[in-house]
């Protein structure tokens, strides 16, 4: 029965200690982008381009179908 003087504080202190660690983590953004993770696993990044189009390749051919701010891929 004596025990249960030692384990009541240091119940109380532990919750204190987990609620004050979930402020923090609350307050410093860890909990802002609830998503992102869970859409990033789906995404392939690790695909990598054998050869890598040279830059002037890319100005002779002029703005293509897959242009964001040219949709009807006209020029």
């Amino acid at each position: 029965m004596d025990v249960i003087y030692g384990l009541i504080p240091g119940m109380i202190l532990l919750g204190l200690v987990a609620v004050g660690v979930f402020f923090w983590a609350a307050k410093s953004g860890q909990f802002d982008d609830m998503e992102g993770e869970a859409h990033r696993i789906l995404m392939d990044e690790d695909l990598v381009d054998e050869e890598p189009a040279a830059p002037e390749a890319a100005a002779e051919k002029g703005a293509s179908s897959t242009d964001p701010s040219n949709p009807d891929g006209e020029r």
